[in-house]
């Protein structure tokens, strides 16, 4: 992402803090799936749910092992005891690092469905104030019909519906993730 043209609710979205929240949050939501099957005692997971990450420790171990994913791990249990060995249980770094990125789509999807919403907002109002503003057709690149800037408006505004349609289709495409270990 160029930093000087991300939008900043994108860039928090695609930010490093926020990938390695959402690799948290993966590993603890199968710590509960875990913990729900048996395994994982409850007092271990009620200790689980507080895990942190350390940035600087987890720098630090990237710079020796060269994975993120282990730097990651290490960065997490070094604030955990005995209940951190249930993190990454029966999980690769694809399973957690796939599905984490399809929760940081789905989190980019919002923010593209909203600005969608303010965008038919704005284009359904200039529809309606440009009604009657004629303007001149256009067909094979020349001149045709008169028609109104707002008919070309309300156009526009009925292709936008389709697309925010085909955006909340994807996004319920990506809002999968998958663990298998």
């Amino acid at each position: 992402m160029i930093d000087r043209y991300a939008r900043p609710a994108m860039k928090v979205v695609w930010s490093e803090d926020n990938k390695n929240d959402k690799w948290l949050q993966v590993e603890l939501a199968v710590c509960e799936a875990w913990t729900e099957e048996g395994v994982i005692p409850q007092d271990d997971m009620t200790k689980l749910r507080k895990a942190r990450y350390d940035p600087v420790r987890m720098k630090e171990v990237f710079e020796r092992t060269r994975h993120d994913m282990t730097a990651f791990l290490q960065a997490v249990t070094a604030g955990l005891g005995q209940e951190g060995r249930w993190l990454h249980m029966g999980l690769t770094s694809h399973d957690v690092q796939d599905t984490a990125q399809s929760l940081q789509l789905v989190q980019s999807s919002d923010i593209l469905l909203e600005d969608i919403d303010r965008l038919m907002l704005a284009i359904k109002r200039r529809a309606l104030e440009h009604k009657t503003t004629p303007m001149m057709g256009r067909t094979h690149g020349v001149h045709a019909e008169p028609t109104t800037f707002g008919l070309k408006l309300a156009l526009w505004w009925d292709e936008m519906g389709r697309n925010r349609h085909r955006l909340e289709e994807a996004r319920k495409t990506i809002a999968m993730g998958k663990i298998s270990g």
